[in-house]
């Protein structure tokens, strides 16, 4: 698959790139596994010389001997002997960089953390005595969430205040999805939009991985996903364990009960007979995985919240692949593909709610989006957007199939909403009936 979007964070790269002929530069890059930060990378130095260190699991003095393999390859610089210390070989680079610019990126910076932590504390050293007369472009990437932002935001942290520019890279837009689609599948159908962007949630590597495997429509995406050998079989588990150590099994459950629909603390709590406060509290603010969904217009204190998943894609693996994991135990990837097909149309169902929520936040025109609901289920709309500067609402029902829909009965369960937030009636509304078709 050809290199898509990313123009701004490709224009902010090479700018930095720029300062760096004067001033030595720090850049982190962050993102879920998958989410394409060394290809963003790649792509916007493609013209510079790059120094590429990435940090696998294996001892320091084996890392060292690639590292300055890759010195020799890339500056023809002479192998300097055994250097078995990372900080050395960063400590020389730093002083070869006071003569001769230099970029270097290190892929899977957390991974020090594993190998040797004091690397952090060396290099925040090294950098503190130098970066002011070296011409050194740093930019580090790591993928475990929890563990760089621990390096990079942790006040007791030797990095901590020493990167001048943080890139959080995130999926592609929903236009983005669209255009790739097209490319590959010009007759594709709204279902096929759905299925990539509730399968993917715009993650470039599993977009990569459908489009260049011919899985351009919803059956072919289903049966890929499903195969014997599919990466997407483990990946879940794959990208979380490291984030959870051992407790992985309960945040797994928790996880899975909300991707499943118990998406309040109380059936949660019900469903593990277990107090998981904290192990919310950890989910939300330290791994960024779920965030808590309140009625629009509520007080930001409400109790009635809602928990859900941030991820398209481990929404939809804890909600079908771990849940049928015996299914996989046995082979029987056929069954599975067939609880997908038969659950397929419930679960899009509420993906297409996020799509529109996820397309009107793209177009930075509203103030406010949400839905509506009351504890005894009387209330319920599905898509409120506000615009709090010009006065106007738009409100929304959503279905696979528009043709179901009663703009009448929405328009009667506002006036509801009217009565119990009377500051809303000052504002001109518009309301919609959303089907596959308006994607």
């Amino acid at each position: 698959m050809k290199f898509y979007n990313r123009e701004s964070e490709i224009k902010l790269l090479k700018a930095i790139e720029c300062k760096s002929d004067t001033n030595a530069q720090f850049t982190v890059i962050t993102g879920r596994r998958r989410i394409g930060k060394t290809q963003l990378i790649l792509k916007a130095l493609e013209e510079e010389t790059i120094l590429y260190f990435f940090v696998a699991r294996k001892s320091e003095i084996l890392l060292c001997n690639d590292f300055q393999r890759e010195l020799h390859e890339k500056l023809k610089i002479p192998i300097l002997g055994e250097i078995q210390s990372f900080s050395l070989l960063f400590e020389y680079i730093m002083e070869l960089s006071k003569s001769q610019k230099i970029t270097l990126v290190i892929d899977e910076f957390q991974e020090f953390f594993s190998i040797n932590a004091s690397i952090y504390s060396d290099m925040q050293k090294i950098w503190d005595l130098n970066h002011t007369t070296s011409k050194l472009n740093l930019i580090v990437s790591g993928s475990v969430f929890s563990l760089m932002h621990k390096i990079f935001q942790n006040n007791k942290e030797p990095l901590f205040g020493r990167a001048q520019h943080y890139i959080h890279l995130k999926a592609f837009d929903t236009q983005t999805l669209k255009t790739i689609l097209a490319d590959y599948n010009p007759r594709y159908k709204a279902d096929d939009l759905l299925a990539l962007y509730s399968f993917t949630g715009g993650v470039a590597k599993y977009v990569q991985l459908l489009m260049d495997n011919n899985a351009h429509n919803k059956a072919k995406m289903i049966a890929y996903i499903t195969a014997e050998n599919s990466i997407f079989i483990n990946e879940g588990k794959n990208m979380l364990i490291e984030e959870f150590g051992k407790d992985y099994a309960i945040y797994f459950s928790i996880l899975s009960s909300i991707a499943n629909g118990k998406n309040s603390r109380s059936k949660i709590e019900n469903s593990l007979n277990k107090e998981i406060g904290g192990y919310l509290t950890k989910m939300e603010n330290d791994y960024h995985l779920i965030k808590k969904a309140t009625p629009i217009f509520r007080e930001s204190k409400t109790k009635q919240v809602k928990y859900v998943l941030e991820d398209n894609f481990l929404t939809f693996w804890f909600r079908f692949i771990y849940k049928y994991s015996h299914m996989i135990e046995i082979g029987a990837h056929e069954q599975l593909k067939n609880v997908i097909d038969r659950d397929y149309d419930t679960f899009t169902g509420i993906m297409l709610e996020k799509y529109f929520k996820t397309q009107a936040m793209e177009t930075e025109t509203f103030t406010n989006i949400g839905g509506y609901w009351d504890r005894k289920g009387e209330i319920e709309i599905d898509f409120i957007a506000v615009n709090e500067l010009e006065k106007k609402l738009i409100v929304a029902e959503i279905k696979r199939n528009k043709q179901k829909i009663r703009l009448s009965a929405l328009q009667l369960k506002m006036g509801q909403l009217l009565a119990l937030y009377p500051k809303i009636s000052e504002y001109e509304m518009a309301y919609f009936a959303w089907g596959l078709e308006d994607m």
